[in-house]
């Protein structure tokens, strides 16, 4: 299989680069910060529109339709160009903003998200892909790393603006706040974004989309229902488990028949391809974990409220996006990459068996300092990770080469929440529940007010108990992190330079 960088790549003047470097962090802001803006408004929305049961898909829903609309717009920017791809998901995205923030119920709402979501995880995978295209390799390193810290950085200002907006304005503005990014953006891209000059005839991958979607939505629905929602034995998590494995096998069937598949099973024999995604997912699943349970434990063992524990994770995300920005900039200088995700690994596991050691004693600077290690030992897998795949696959194939980094993380993180989900409510009944008056089921007791509420003595011992249950969520994750920098060793380093001159030998 044949190098991306067998070709000459036509950069704009300096000018328009920067232009379109900018614009496109401020399209892949625009599409992270619709993930995580919406998180404070979740109370309002339930007392406004009620339907507390449906809550959880006004997350899942943007999640899981953003993980299935990924590699399928990679593929289209591969097909048609990224500008026009690029386009359409702005304006999907700002559909689903404005059904949400029209909306009058709760189905809705939803309905909304699944637009958001689409074009939000097109923009991420098309906004990355569209750096490669107008970037040499070795300059690719430096705007990757800079774009991982906008997603970084949106993490930690979306759920921030979130709460002012609704606040002073109400939780119907919340969507509407994109728009002028989102407008701008689109003004911009049009005038400055090369279109597509190819005219060689496509077909669409239909089958293979539909099954790749089917099988996406099936894992990500069984995560994040699978023993919370549903019992594992009810008919909806059973037909799930049924749809994942027969959508996997028709899937890999499509492909090998379709003349244009929307995920080429060729890329999957391309060794930095495996190493690369095995890390995202694994990685993906130590990072979610993370920031689902890191707040809850701040809450309920150290009392912080819940405002100010959401504010804890910008230790986290402050060492992500330095290290992102820093691995940009040392693969740009030095055209090396393969020792940045294997030393980050190994910092992550370092850091998620710290956490696992912390409890009701442990003073918060240490905890900010052990969240500021899990940052840093996530930051480097996630702009290596995309410079490594692009080097290492066909020019053809850079957009769903592109998006499979955003999938397999997305993936990996809906799966890791829903272990440790489970590991922590086991947790929960072992430890807690026997302490608790009156025989309450720990997994729907434990709240910062129950416990207020308990005896001085027994306070202690429910807070410790919650602690012990937790702790296997952070050992389990260092053992994910150990297993990511496997993965990461079985990296090829391809010398950046040969590569642009596609002297780089195939693999």
């Amino acid at each position: 299989m044949t190098r991306p960088d067998d070709q000459p790549i036509d950069t704009p003047d300096p000018k328009t680069l920067r232009i379109v470097l900018v614009t496109v962090a401020f399209t892949l802001f625009l599409a992270s910060t619709g993930h995580t803006i919406v998180t404070t408004a979740l109370p309002e929305i339930v007392s406004d529109l009620g339907g507390l049961s449906y809550i959880s898909w006004v997350v899942t829903a943007y999640l899981l339709a953003s993980t299935i609309g990924a590699p399928i717009a990679g593929k289209l920017g591969d097909m048609y160009g990224r500008k026009i791809v690029l386009q359409g998901a702005i304006g999907v995205f700002l559909l689903g903003g404005i059904v949400c923030g029209l909306a009058r119920n709760m189905e809705m709402l939803i309905l909304g998200r699944v637009f958001q979501g689409l074009g939000g995880g097109s923009l991420i995978v098309v906004s990355m892909a569209t750096v490669a295209d107008i970037l040499p390799p070795r300059e690719r390193g430096r705007a990757q790393g800079a774009l991982s810290s906008v997603f970084g950085l949106s993490t930690v200002l979306g759920p921030l603006i979130g709460g002012f907006i609704v606040q002073n304005l109400g939780w119907h503005w919340v969507f509407f706040a994109n728009f002028p990014v989102g407008l701008l953006a689109f003004s911009v891209l049009t005038k400055t974004l090369q279109r597509s000059t190819d005219r060689t005839p496509h077909k669409m991958d239909f089958m293979g989309a539909a099954l790749l979607a089917v099988l996406l939505s099936s894992t990500v629905l069984l995560a994040n229902l699978g023993g919370t929602v549903y019992s594992w034995s009810s008919l909806p998590v059973l037909v799930l488990l049924a749809a994942a494995p027969l959508a996997l096998v028709g899937f890999i069937s499509a492909e090998r028949r379709a003349a244009e598949p929307v995920m080429p099973l060729d890329l999957f024999r391309i060794r930095n391809f495996q190493a690369a995604n095995s890390v995202n997912l694994l990685v993906g699943m130590a990072m979610f974990g993370t920031v689902a349970f890191m707040p809850m434990f701040l809450q309920v063992v150290k009392g912080v409220p819940p405002v100010d524990s959401g504010l804890y994770l910008v230790a986290m995300m402050l060492g992500l996006i330095g290290t992102s920005f820093f691995s940009g900039r040392y693969i740009t200088r030095y055209g090396r990459y393969r020792m940045l995700p294997i030393l980050s690994t190994m910092l992550l596991t370092v850091a998620m068996f710290l956490m696992s050691t912390i409890g009701p004693d442990t003073p918060m600077p240490v905890i900010v300092l052990y969240l500021f290690l899990t940052g840093i030992g996530i930051g480097p897998t996630m702009s290596v990770g995309v410079v490594s795949i692009q080097l290492s696959i066909p020019r053809a194939h850079l957009g769903v080469g592109t998006a499979s980094a955003n999938m397999f993380r997305l993936t990996g993180g809906s799966i890791g929440t829903s272990i440790f989900g489970a590991i922590f409510a086991v947790g929960l009944v072992d430890h807690v529940a026997p302490l608790l008056p009156g025989g309450l089921d720990g997994r729907d007791a434990v709240t910062t007010e129950m416990i207020a509420g308990l005896m001085p003595g027994q306070k202690e011992a429910v807070i410790q108990a919650f602690s012990d249950a937790m702790t296997p969520i952070y050992l389990v994750a260092s053992v994910l992190a150990a297993l990511a920098c496997l993965a990461a060793l079985r990296l090829m380093e391809h010398p950046i330079d040969s590569a642009q001159a596609g002297t780089a030998p195939a693999e």
